[in-house]
């Protein structure tokens, strides 16, 4: 939803249940102009998480996954060579199976967990933040690596050598649900389309500083160039 709100061509493939939160999701997805022809209708409950946010905009998150953790790995559709973004609240099976379809593959390591192996042989972009990066030394010599560190802004480093950094962009904290899945959006849309690697950087961070200001954890998001880069 956030790569398409910024301006992006979106597939979303994953799972719902047969059930009103599913065809509720279904139609959110459509009004966004989100493509949910790769969402299955699986027998189990839509998956939902029940997110409690403190004063200051921290959050604390219980997911129950499942339909989540009934996607079938082997009708995903994924067209091959596509630009794929992912992250790890689904089986292993479905990620190694989005990783073998991929031409651009970017992994978000969410929550943390080890990496098949033929799938971080395939990452072209890993995105974790400060303690995803300290459990998973596996991932810090990937060919483009994104660690962000909150209202500090963000780093990218090319096999283990930094390659980029950005500031964070301040506002007052309102909601951080969406703000990595902001970031990870933004990042992996601006990289696509050519930026450069510290722009895209910096327009992520921006677009992240833009989801936690939102008391929404789906946050409203504007065009991708409407985050500009400092001067």
């Amino acid at each position: 939803m956030a790569a398409a709100r910024l301006g992006a061509d979106v597939r979303l493939v994953g799972a719902v249940g047969d059930d009103a939160e599913g065809h509720g999701i279904r139609e959110r997805f459509a009004t966004i102009g989100v493509d949910a022809s790769g969402v299955q209708t699986v027998d189990a409950a839509t998956g939902t998480a029940l997110i409690v946010v403190d004063a200051t905009g921290e959050n604390s998150i219980v997911v129950c996954a499942g339909a989540n953790a009934a996607i079938d790995a082997e009708a995903l559709g994924i067209e091959r060579g596509s630009a794929v973004l992912l992250q790890l609240e689904v089986s292993d099976a479905v990620v190694s199976a989005a990783a073998r379809a991929a031409g651009f593959l970017a992994v978000n390591a969410a929550p943390a967990r080890p990496l098949p192996a033929e799938v971080l042989e395939r990452c072209d972009l890993v995105i974790v933040n400060e303690t995803e990066y300290a459990q998973l030394p596996e991932v810090h010599d990937a060919p483009l690596l994104c660690v962000t560190l909150g209202a500090e802004g963000a780093r990218l480093y090319r096999r283990g050598e930094l390659a980029a950094s950005a500031s964070g962009v301040p506002t007052t904290v309102r909601n951080t649900v969406g703000a990595g899945d902001a970031f990870c959006a933004a990042l992996v849309v601006g990289l696509l389309r050519g930026d450069a690697e510290t722009d895209a950087l910096a327009r992520a961070c921006a677009v992240g500083s833009a989801a936690v200001a939102d008391d929404a954890s789906q946050p409203a998001l504007d065009a991708l160039d409407t985050y500009g880069v400092p001067a």
